[in-house]
């Protein structure tokens, strides 16, 4: 579905008095080296290279004249054979890396001509010679291996050092070599014919063999041509003056096979670089084909090249052939013209044909060179000039806007041309829905529609024609010409493009030569406005053009950047203010009015549609970028929507934004036609925007695209109309579609973020929702919200929308079965029927069984019955059973249905209706309704305190102690709270409750002394002490408590309120003294517990990052030596038995069976019984001295308190010594404790950091088991970083 556009053209003019022979591309440079003579009058031979002004001045880009540089070298070439009127230079070979060119003449001579030439070597030099003369002669394509033939039917092979290491003779036994065995392939022999005659032959014998007869065309040449890896050369010669063969022979010199014979086989001969196929041309009375061969000599398929008898005889009478380097062209050199084939679905296409031209009059073409690096340049050198062209395969399309991108595809096959709209009649090529009969082979076609009418403009070379078709009307109809205007010589187009202007009435065509022809049509006419153009350029870029009356206009569409072929150029639909350009290389470049910006360096197709640019990439990418932004998505298919992986090679043809189908070709030819999701919801989106809800619909249904965009994409302005919603969409089974998809996310801002317009990313939809949740329940979620907006709206269309009303109630989050079931209940009074079939309805979006409880719950005894028979159940069992209920009277009924039902609270309240006070009691403990049971009975004190009495005894049976002893006390039970509160260790409730009941003294010390006891276990002295002080008045117990919890001010306190100041000695300074030897030993223990772990963690932590494997596997002795005993080999993430090198790091042990096997629960206990002992050696131990540093700095926050305590106690009793001791044992403790936490946890985290900032980068992440190991070492968990608390030292001790 690609033309070939002309891309650049080059021209130069030969002197007169020069005949140029032959030429060849410099590799590396657009350079091409030529050779001038010998002729028949004069022996003389010159060298020169022919250069560009554009590849001297790489700046400019402008085309300009190109010329000659100096000659090279020149000398005298007799020919040495009397045969000959004058030798023939047949080969030119350039070796750029030794800047020597090589030349081989038919006289049989060799010569190098030396650029650079050194010591002791010659510039020019015969480096050999065939006495007998040369008939051929090709360099393989590494340039290694020279292959010639001579007169004497022999081939020669000599090395790039000109030795010969093979001489091969041709004889006619070397047409023994192949055997052929044809079995048809595409011969209508071998097709399907019925019972009549030929059913039963064999089909792998043809009806007539060709013997091979030479035709009279014939020239008698002999050409040679090599594959393109150079392993194998075919050689077209004649044999025996009898028959054409093609030889194929190997590098080492092996004949490998020779070609079948085929009458009417010429001399012309390409070996197809991809090396599958071998082109020559076979010549019959009425047309010529180009036939192809395999490497075994066999056919392999043909075309016609479409001549007519008179073309045969006049310049189709000599005809060659010349592949390019990635066998996508086929150059078909004739005696005056050369033709461009290209190849798609088995199918070839003439795509150009070239008149070489010198002044205006065609010249005979000497020779075709491709470009050995571009594939689509080449260089035409003929009698009387030599031109350069470039060409760039790009497909011929409509426009791509709505509403006319009909996805009209041109295709040029010739004096054909193939009219297809995708959007109509999707038809693959090679056909085609018109076949356009053009007056002569086209150039170039550009298509435009204005208002309405498709408009296409052809380019030939000496006219331009503009036809319209009436698009979509009449597309069945060939398009039908409007006007032709013929261009004089002058204007003629040796090879160019066309475009269609802003304008209207104008079309645009140039060629390369600065030249550019407006044609203005007026009443179904058109003539030429003004061909005389000068061009202003700024910074490489053509801005404008100015004809001759000084009529300025911009054209946006004719903007080639530097080095960058403007054919790939397109405007943004609808504004001038972008345009995206294609270079050779590959690099796509938006341009605005301020800068031009690179966007990607290897892409290969691109279109442009409203609201996106579409390209291809090397990597078999399809990419989707956004206008507004120009962002281009990563690599990232799996997870960005902008992003898809295409079939290797595809190239974009058109785009259909209205169907949203993106039509792509591949390599082979064929068409794929696609629906990107990013294309879809653009769609979709355009359509919400225009209110045209129902196509959004069904792009969603078809596309499978999720339903929640409909709302989601602009909450406000759907729920609004939510009306013209169901007026559009109408269909029932739509609207309960729509409803049954909706959930609570909001998926435009979730699973199609990147498809949305920059502007519309991380929209704050609070408002919005609000503001459409205005009169409903601020609670309520965006699915209940979308269900209440359809039920207000079909309240208006029943009995219509009465499915769509009852899917509504059972979509919501939770389902509202009771009110689905409510609206079946009306219409069951009112049309039985139709309720049936709601019932069928309702059974089907929701669990039947769950729809039987729902509907007995609203004791509607027939509903049940109508909802049970469409379930499972069986009639015998559920009839009795409603029929019971049917027996009883209403509150029994109620209550017995609610039982049922387990709705127990109902089921009480029906119980209290009824007045049935003890079988509420039952009920209330049998199903532990205590809470329910009191608000009902919350006027009836005496009922009420029935009723809390029996929820205190349930309360003290679950051990809530503490409620059960607030209930008894308020009952004033207190003997009950006492002993409540008692079992909760709530000592001043307990007693006061005591104290109330009231109890004897000996009774209320007793039970005082027996919270004591508790609570000093508990190690809550303080509480202690207020009870030995106020209950058992023992003063020295009390203070000898505070002084054990290191309340030593309590202490002094109580003492001093005693006057017991002979206490301070003996029950304080006690006190102190021991307390600073606890603490300091605690305080020594910590420290050492610190210089212990925090060595052994860095210890660990290097071998780990020395040696992680043998860390991982327990070689902590490093080598080969044994694993010791006690060590621990963990079967986690980073060693499992079974698993290999890689698999151990992965969780993967070859099955999934296996591996669920392996990870038992068992096992995981016991591996994490492993991890919180944290034995030396094992795997655990670091995690377990990690985990230890973080106890340790709790406790020591715990203690900090207690010392500042201590401290000033010790102050106050005049012990300052101690006190300083102390104080400075926890300053270094808490010193240690900071050190240890900055080297173990590293930095400290920011509350609200994201873990993932804390991981390590990425990008350093090796590949392939490398990187699972990377991930096994850097991926550890991220640790809190534990605080310590601020200790507050004493300013009498210096702090």
């Amino acid at each position: 579905m690609r033309n070939l556009r002309n891309a650049d053209c080059v021209f130069t003019g030969v002197e007169d008095s020069l005949s140029l022979t032959a030429s060849t591309w410099t590799v590396g440079k657009d350079q091409l080296l030529c050779a001038f003579g010998p002729t028949q009058n004069d022996a003389l031979l010159q060298l020169k290279r022919w250069r560009t002004n554009r590849e001297e001045n790489p700046e400019r880009t402008e085309i300009l004249p190109s010329g000659f540089t100096d000659i090279i070298a020149s000398w005298d070439a007799p020919c040495p054979l009397p045969e000959l009127e004058c030798d023939k230079v047949l080969n030119l070979h350039y070796f750029a890396d030794i800047e020597t060119a090589c030349l081989v003449f038919a006289g049989g001579d060799i010569v190098v001509v030396r650029e650079s030439s050194i010591l002791n070597e010659d510039k020019i030099e015969i480096v050999g010679s065939v006495d007998v003369g040369v008939s051929a002669v090709s360099w393989s394509p590494d340039g290694e291996l020279l292959a010639l033939t001579t007169n004497a039917e022999t081939l020669l092979y000599m090395t790039r050092d000109f030795e010969n290491i093979a001489n091969i003779q041709f004889t006619p036994d070397d047409l023994k070599a192949s055997k052929h065995v044809s079995v048809g392939w595409g011969k209508s022999e071998t097709q399907f014919k019925g019972k009549g005659a030929k059913a039963l032959r064999d089909p792998t014998m043809p009806e007539t063999v060709d013997g091979g007869d030479l035709s009279e065309h014939d020239s008698g040449n002999t050409t040679i041509s090599w594959r393109g890896d150079g392993a194998y050369v075919a050689i077209n010669s004649i044999e025996s003056g009898k028959r054409r063969v093609i030889r194929v022979y190997s590098r080492e010199g092996a004949l490998d096979s020779v070609s079948e014979p085929v009458n009417g086989l010429t001399g012309a001969l390409s070996w197809r670089p991809a090396g599958n196929l071998i082109a020559s041309i076979q010549r019959y009375a009425d047309h010529i084909e180009v036939v192809f061969f395999e490497r075994n000599g066999l056919r392999h398929g043909q075309f016609s090249l479409r001549l007519s008898k008179a073309d045969m005889e006049d310049w189709a009478a000599d005809v060659s052939l010349n592949w390019n380097i990635d066998s996508s062209v086929l150059a078909v050199s004739f005696i005056d013209r050369v033709q461009l084939w290209t190849m798609g679905n088995y199918h070839y296409y003439l795509k150009q044909e070239i008149f070489p031209k010198s002044e205006g009059r065609r010249l005979t073409p000497i020779s075709v060179q491709w470009h050995p690096e571009n594939p689509l340049q080449l260089a035409i050198s003929a009698s009387g000039s030599i031109q350069m062209f470039a060409y760039e395969f790009e497909s011929s399309v409509g426009p791509t806007a709505p509403p006319n991108d009909y996805g009209i595809v041109a295709v040029i096959d010739g004096s054909r041309l193939k009219l297809t709209p995708m959007r109509l009649a999707n038809i693959p090529p090679p056909m085609a829905l018109h076949e356009l009969e053009l007056r002569r082979i086209a150039i170039d076609v550009t298509m435009t529609t204005i208002e309405g009418m498709t408009l296409l403009g052809i380019l030939f070379e000496d006219a331009v024609s503009l036809y319209e078709w009436n698009l979509p009307t009449e597309f069945k109809k060939l398009p039908t010409l409007r006007w032709t205007v013929e261009l004089s010589r002058s204007q003629s187009l040796t090879n160019g493009q066309s475009c269609f202007n802003r304008t209207i009435n104008r079309l645009i065509s140039f060629d390369h030569d600065s030249q550019i022809s407006i044609l203005q049509s007026t009443d179904q006419r058109a003539r030429v406005v003004d061909c005389i153009l000068v061009i202003d350029r700024d910074r490489g870029e053509m801005q404008r053009f100015v004809t001759a009356k000084d009529d300025q206009m911009r054209i946006s569409e004719i903007l080639p950047l530097k080095k960058t072929i403007w054919i790939n150029g397109k405007e943004v639909a609808g504004s001038s203010k972008s345009t995206f350009s294609l270079s050779s290389a590959g690099r796509l470049s938006a341009k605005t009015p301020n800068e031009v910006v690179e966007l990607v360096r290897n892409c290969t197709s691109f279109l442009v549609t409203p609201a996106h640019l579409i390209l291809t990439t090397s990597q078999s990418i399809l990419k989707f970028v956004h206008l507004e932004d120009m962002v281009v998505p990563g690599d990232t298919p799996e997870t960005d929507e902008r992003c898809r992986s295409i079939e290797r090679g595809a190239r974009l043809v058109t785009v259909i934004p209205s169907t949203f189908a993106l039509i792509l070709q591949m390599p082979r030819g064929n068409l794929e036609t696609i629906y990107p999701r990013a294309l879809v919801l653009a769609g979709i989106r355009n359509n919400l925007d225009g209110k045209r809800y129902k196509r959004a619909f069904l792009a969603c249904r078809n596309h499978r695209v999720d339903m929640n965009i409909l709302h989601d994409y602009n909450p406000e302005t759907f729920i609004a109309d939510v009306d013209l919603f169901v007026d559009q969409v109408k269909k029932v089974e739509h609207i309960d579609l729509f409803l049954s998809q909706l959930r609570n996310e909001d998926v435009s801002q979730t699973m199609y973020i990147e498809t949305l317009p920059p502007r519309m990313r991380n929209v704050d939809r609070s408002s919005a929702l609000s503001s459409t949740s205005a009169g409903l329940d601020a609670t309520q979620s965006k699915v209940n919200r979308i269900c209440d907006a359809f039920l207000k709206a079909l309240q208006q269309r029943e009995p219509k929308g009465l499915q769509n009303v009852i899917s509504a109630h059972v979509c919501k989050v939770p389902p509202d079965l009771d009110a689905g079931l409510k609206e079946i209940a009306r219409l069951r009074r009112n049309d039985p029927e139709q309720a049936e079939s709601a019932t069928e309805h309702i059974c089907f979006l929701a669990d039947s069984n769950r729809l039987y409880d729902n509907a007995l719950g609203l004791y509607d005894l027939e509903l049940t019955v109508l909802v049970a028979q469409q379930t499972q159940k069986d009639p015998r069992e559920y009839l009795p059973f409603l029929q019971n209920f049917q027996d009883m009277p209403t509150l029994k009924r109620q209550y017995s249905i609610d039982d049922h039902l387990c709705r127990y609270s109902k089921a009480l309240k029906n119980l209290y209706d009824l007045d049935a006070f003890d079988e509420v009691k039952e009920y209330m403990v049998k199903h532990s309704l205590y809470s329910q049971a009191l608000e009902l009975y919350r006027y009836q004190p005496q009922k009420l305190s029935v009723m809390m009495k029996l929820h205190a005894d349930y309360l003290q049976q679950n051990a809530q102690y503490k409620q059960a002893g607030i209930v008894y006390e308020n009952l004033q039970l207190y003997a009950s709270a006492s002993e409540s509160y008692r079992l909760a260790h709530l000592w001043r409730e307990c007693l006061s409750c005591a104290s109330l009941v009231p109890i004897t003294l000996s009774q209320l010390q007793s039970l005082a002394r027996a919270l004591c006891e508790g609570l000093v276990e508990g190690k809550d002295f303080s509480s202690a002490a207020v009870i030995h002080r106020d209950y058992l008045n023992d003063m020295p117990m009390a203070a000898r408590l505070f002084c054990k919890g290191y309340y030593f001010a309590d202490a002094i306190r109580v003492i001093s309120i005693e006057n017991r100041a002979d206490l301070l000695d003996s029950v304080v300074d006690v006190g102190l003294v021991e307390g600073m030897a606890a603490m300091t030993e605690l305080l020594a223990d910590c420290k050492s517990q610190l210089n212990s772990q925090v060595p052994r963690i860095f210890e660990l932590r290097k071998k780990k990052a020395e040696d992680p494997l043998a860390f991982l596997e327990g070689d902590l002795a490093g080598g080969d030596a044994d694993i010791p005993d006690n060590i621990s080999l963990a079967p986690t993430d980073a060693s499992t038995m079974g698993r290999s090198l890689f698999t151990r790091y992965t969780s993967r042990t070859g099955t999934v069976a296996t591996n669920a096997t392996r990870q038992t629960s068992k096992r995981r206990q016991r591996e994490e019984r492993k991890r919180a002992r944290g034995k030396k050696g094992s795997v655990y131990e670091e995690e377990y001295l990690v985990n230890s540093i973080g106890r340790l700095v709790d406790k020591v926050n715990s203690v900090i308190e207690e010392v500042e305590r201590l401290v000033t106690g010790l102050m106050r009793r005049g012990m300052r010594e101690r006190a300083l001791a102390t104080e400075a044992a926890m300053v270094d403790l808490i010193d240690l404790c900071k050190s240890a936490v900055v080297k173990v946890y590293g930095k400290e985290i920011i509350p609200g950091t994201d873990e993932k900032q804390l991981r390590p980068d990425y990008t350093d992440r090796p590949s392939g088991g490398d990187g699972v190991l990377w991930e096994s070492i850097a991926e550890q968990p991220v640790r809190e970083r534990p605080l310590i608390k601020k200790f507050e030292k004493l300013s009498l001790l210096g702090g």
